[in-house]
């Protein structure tokens, strides 16, 4: 007889899994991932997708972008959660199309030929990706921080800029600043302006001693007139006053009409330094998305019922990002979470011959930080936190709702380490990649002819006669690593 706790679930399906109907899940974000979890008793072969062998914790890439975490601290190994579900198996590779009639799924994996995988029950969990609305320059010169890859990318770059503008301190007191713009207030923009800001009290300084803090210009730029819309108008009023207490400065109500190498153009023709564009201003349903004939709303999101399944396909499911409701949910990891189950114990419901219940989101809340000791969070029946007390709330909820024990364990002790003690005991130490300064600097003087700031750059052009410039070579700055 097993010892509770001491043993574990087999790993391999019963003798008979073979004849149990399959069910495909496209992605393994929070939606794909959860749907797995549940599944685990059901009488079903689980076949997972995805084009990465990980799942990403996309709330706290803002840490991997400002050095904060480690990129494996927020990512997990998508065949691990066999472990606890058996039935699964995974398969990389990239979604190349869908028939429904045939119930096939199209996949490109490196070889000749597309491979065709066959399926009883589809999950569509692939989430959505950044979207630029049509800005022109954005796509070329901003830094999306959508995936794990693009938080390295902007990590890497961050720290090339200040090693390349350190240099410039070390021969000029009037060298350029480095700007930083953040286009968006949401959650994602707000916490990365904040930990960059905290990063330029806490350690820049003392990392640069040859630069003054100051050389970090940090600006949020905001369409709408007040950042965190997701929130109360006391928390958005609290949010704003910690940016602004942390010198990030905020252009609110200043859409940004293009984006340049080393600037934006804002919507009333005013430009702004930028030598670095994060563009944190939403996301989108991919294009390839509107090729696999299934129903979409006005928003590019596959249409469902009250089940989750896809309208008109019966057997297939949308969770997460991807699926549109009647009434649509915001595009958040808890939503994703409690979709991707509910489509698959809707599932296992039909398999075992039992009826199916509709899908309720319970709101659980909504969190942001926005630095050190400073977070706020409304919670149903509770109400709101902020301050310290929002912070330790934040960073709890945080870490429990990641996936795997070993993830749990490295990013609390890895922020504690970061935001715990006071300034005089806390040894700075970023958890840098690819620092390429040279790199950098050879691009910043290959940009020349197209900058509208710094030593040697065509100042006096007009902005929109630069931006219509052939910018290339600008896009290698962007590029990822591979830490």
């Amino acid at each position: 007889m097993p010892l509770p706790f001491l043993s574990r679930r087999p790993t391999v399906p019963a003798k008979d899994g073979a004849s149990w109907p399959h069910v495909v899940i496209l992605g393994g974000g929070f939606a794909g991932a959860h749907a797995v979890g549940a599944l685990r008793d059901a009488r079903v072969r689980v076949t997972l997708i995805d084009r990465n062998v990980y799942k990403t914790f996309q709330p706290l890439l803002y840490q991997v972008a400002t050095a904060g975490l480690n990129p494996g601290d927020v990512t997990m190994f998508l065949r691990g959660l066999s472990l606890k579900v058996p039935n699964m198996r995974y398969r990389q590779g990239e979604v190349q199309g869908i028939d429904p009639e045939r119930k096939v799924v199209r996949l490109d994996e490196g070889q000749k030929g597309q491979q065709e995988i066959s399926y009883d029950y589809l999950i569509l969990a692939n989430g959505a990706t950044t979207t630029f609305f049509g800005t022109p320059g954005a796509e070329e010169h901003a830094m999306p921080m959508y995936t794990r890859s693009q938080a390295l990318a902007i990590r890497d770059r961050v720290f090339s800029e200040l090693e390349r503008s350190s240099r410039e301190a070390g021969l000029s007191h009037s060298h350029d600043k480095l700007h930083v713009c953040i286009v968006g207030g949401g959650p994602t923009g707000v916490e990365i302006a904040g930990a960059l800001a905290d990063f330029r009290m806490q350690e820049l300084d003392i990392l640069y001693p040859e630069m003054d803090p100051g050389t970090l210009q940090l600006t949020v730029l905001q369409r709408g007139d007040e950042v965190l819309k997701e929130f109360s108008t006391k928390y958005r009023q609290y949010a704003a006053d910690e940016l602004r207490d942390r010198g990030v400065v905020l252009q609110l109500g200043r859409g940004v009409k293009e984006v340049g190498y080393d600037h934006v153009v804002l919507d009333d023709d005013s430009v702004l330094e930028s030598d670095i564009t994060i563009w944190a201003a939403g996301v989108g349903i991919p294009k390839m998305v509107s090729e696999w004939g299934f129903p979409q709303d006005k928003r590019g999101r596959i249409a469902v019922d009250d089940y989750l399944q896809v309208k008109g396909f019966p057997g297939v499911y949308a969770a997460g990002d991807i699926a549109g409701q009647d009434e649509p949910l915001p595009q958040l990891a808890q939503p994703a979470i409690q979709s991707g189950q509910a489509a698959a114990r809707a599932i296992a419901a039909e398999v075992a011959g039992k009826p199916r219940k509709k899908f309720k989101y319970t709101d659980l809340g909504t969190m942001a930080t926005i630095g050190r000791h400073a977070a706020i969070a409304e919670i149903p029946v509770l109400g709101g936190l902020s301050g310290s007390l929002g912070w330790a709330a934040w960073l709890g909820v945080h870490i429990t709702k990641m996936i795997g024990h070993r993830n749990q364990r490295a990013v609390a002790m890895n922020l504690v380490s970061l935001y715990g003690g006071s300034r005089a005991t806390h040894q700075p130490n970023p958890v840098v990649g690819e620092v390429n300064s040279l790199r950098a600097a050879r691009i910043f003087e290959e940009q020349a002819a197209h900058r509208l700031f710094g030593a040697g750059a065509g100042a006096s052009r007009p902005a929109d006669e630069v931006a219509a410039e052939n910018a290339e070579g600008a896009a290698e700055v962007a590029e990822p690593t591979n830490n």
